[in-house]
């Protein structure tokens, strides 16, 4: 047989074909990916924009007005259908392109932490006193998951890919948590597979998940007296916060070591000559483990009960926000740590290294600069902390990659991270997360086994799981118009 038939005959009747596997591509997933990278490049600019537009608004908490605006409006511009005012948020949206299936989601964030203001410089120094600033890396998080959705939607606008791509642009992550009202209200049902990101010192994808968060607000009401002429026919609320709090922290003796409870007091009383009528504490509790977060939430609610009872007062418990813990999905997570290998690490300048290690200098840990290595997926510890991207990958299998923005080490939630995050380590780091997500998504668009897997492994672990977010009935808690 000649070569030349021999080529025919083959043609005419393929073997079966190889499956793949993370990190091993055919060379039209090398294509489709090498496009959808070009096109991050493409929009690097724009990206590098929007991120500082979003950092320079510095929005809080379901008032990212201005934030949400500007990537919706940008969405739609290169042609996304946009939903406004989901889940009766009106900074939160989605905007969708293509028709039918597989949906793939990529959520991003833009609301920023109050008091926290500061310039792009390696030294403590606020653009304005006392204004908020974004010391998580959320005026990068938002733009990063649309250029990367917008990669994915240049694919299926041409024809190289088939399916839909949604971007869910979801508000107030610091606070109440945007998502988990999206996440309740059903937004979340179609969708196959969500990805998301967060800025950090360090690039893995993750395969340890945040922990369950718990928002508790716990009130007293006693009775005002002249705490000299009749204090006896006063009730004390303070007396029943310090009780409280005093068998918080007896509990801790008596909690798992995953366990944490964090308070301020934020009413107890205003004069010394006066019982105090009433008493406030603003408790979190968090665990890695929903199932004894909500023993631990139990307990407390005993403890007001029982702070109540013996300083004779009035006590009242009221859940406010809460998050889950992530779900991790092994299978998804493998093919971003895949990914994020395929592109390599993040390369950096020498002024962008020195910058890296003044932040740390200034941060009294050592100056060894940037992190630039990809983690490993085996031995990751479990880091303290909570995101309600666990309430969304409770509903729907979510893949989860951190991509460093910020030198390791440094305080996160500080001032070293809205400094980085305006300039050019946060502007690398943004476009490296943008690049692993949408190289991510062509392998989902493309690979039905995957999805299949994906879905599989989110069915075994959430068997029998039924949602209910910590959050209270009704509407978000909107803020008062400014």
């Amino acid at each position: 047989m000649n070569l030349i038939l021999a080529l025919v005959l083959a043609a005419a009747n393929p073997s079966p074909a190889t499956p793949k596997t993370a990190g091993t591509p055919t060379k039209a997933d090398v294509r489709r990916k090498q496009a959808a990278v070009a096109s991050i490049e493409a929009q690097r600019a724009e990206l590098v924009a929007l991120a500082d537009q979003v950092w320079s608004f510095a929005e809080t908490a379901l008032r990212e007005t201005r934030s949400a605006a500007l990537l919706a409006d940008f969405a739609e511009r290169q042609g996304f259908r946009v939903e406004r005012g989901l889940a009766g948020m009106p900074t939160a949206f989605v905007a969708s392109y293509g028709e039918g299936r597989p949906v793939i989601a990529v959520l991003g964030e833009y609301d920023a932490l109050p008091g926290l203001s500061q310039k792009a410089v390696s030294e403590r120094a606020p653009l304005e006193a006392g204004a908020a600033g974004h010391g998580c890396g959320h005026n990068l998080f938002g733009p990063a998951s649309l250029g990367a959705a917008i990669a994915v939607k240049e694919l299926i606008a041409s024809g190289r890919l088939s399916g839909s791509v949604r971007y869910y642009g979801t508000p107030a992550e610091e606070a109440v948590g945007g998502k988990a009202y999206m996440a309740r209200d059903g937004v979340f049902k179609d969708v196959e597979v969500t990805l998301a990101w967060h800025p950090s010192d360090r690039t893995r994808a993750d395969m340890q998940g945040g922990q369950a968060v718990v928002d508790l607000m716990v009130e007293f009401k006693g009775k005002a007296a002249h705490a000299a002429a009749d204090p006896w026919n006063g009730r004390s609320a303070v007396d029943a916060v310090e009780l409280f709090t005093h068998a918080v922290n007896l509990m801790r003796e008596h909690v798992r070591p995953t366990t944490r409870m964090h308070y301020a007091i934020t009413a107890g009383g205003d004069v010394p000559n006066v019982v105090p009528e009433t008493g406030r504490v603003w408790i979190w509790a968090r665990d890695f483990d929903r199932s004894v977060l909500d023993s631990v939430l139990e307990r407390l609610r005993r403890a007001v009960d029982g702070a109540a009872l013996a300083a004779g007062v009035e006590g009242k418990a009221t859940v406010q926000a809460g998050d889950m813990e992530i779900l991790i999905n092994e299978t998804g997570t493998k093919l971003l740590d895949a990914n994020l290998r395929w592109l390599g690490p993040i390369a950096y300048t020498p002024e962008e290294e020195a910058f890296a290690r003044a932040l740390q200098a200034a941060s009294g840990v050592e100056p060894r600069g940037m992190d630039a290595s990809i983690g490993p997926l085996e031995g990751q510890e479990r880091e303290g902390g909570s995101t309600d991207v666990g309430d969304v990958s409770w509903v729907t299998p979510t893949l989860h990659v951190s991509v460093a923005t910020a030198p390791r080490g440094v305080p996160w939630h500080a001032w070293p991270v809205v400094a980085a995050g305006g300039m050019s380590i946060g502007h690398k780091g943004m476009l490296q997360a943008a690049k692993t997500l949408a190289a991510t998504m062509v392998d989902l668009f493309e690979d039905a086994a995957a999805r299949s897997a994906i879905r599989a492994e989110f069915e075994k672990k959430t068997r029998g799981f039924v949602y209910r977010p910590y959050i209270p009935d009704g509407p978000p808690p909107l803020p008062k118009p400014e």
